[in-house]
């Protein structure tokens, strides 16, 4: 990563945990909106089922070393230089920390409506 991306990343990441605060969870549409999202949206670049792709796997085993303030950061502004985008237009702070927090502990599967 150039110097400037990781200088960019370090800054949102300082004033992301400087803000940080326990976010509220979600109501329950919201939430089945943001795993369909995940799953879609961020699945077209880490893999349909979050193992890896043109993006790095997002599973468990692969965030274990990452704490969620890390992961929300990159959620919303992205990584400078790289094909991840900010999430910041579509998410809010407490969003994209609650994915991070659903990533770190194992992403839910999408639920899809039983329809005939």
């Amino acid at each position: 990563m150039a110097r400037n991306a990781v200088l960019s990343l370090t800054l949102a990441l300082a004033a992301t945990a400087a803000g940080a605060q326990a976010p509220d969870a979600p109501t329950p549409e919201r939430s089945a909106q943001l795993v369909r999202m995940v799953r879609q949206d961020c699945g077209s670049c880490h893999g349909m089922r979050l193992t890896g792709g043109l993006g790095p796997a997002l599973t468990r085993q692969a965030l274990a070393a990452k704490p969620p303030e890390y992961l929300a950061a990159v959620i919303i502004h992205g990584i400078p230089g790289t094909p991840m985008p900010p999430w910041s237009a579509l998410l809010s702070g407490a969003e994209a920390r609650w994915i991070a927090e659903q990533l770190a502990s194992g992403f839910p599967e999408e639920l899809r409506s039983q329809t005939p």
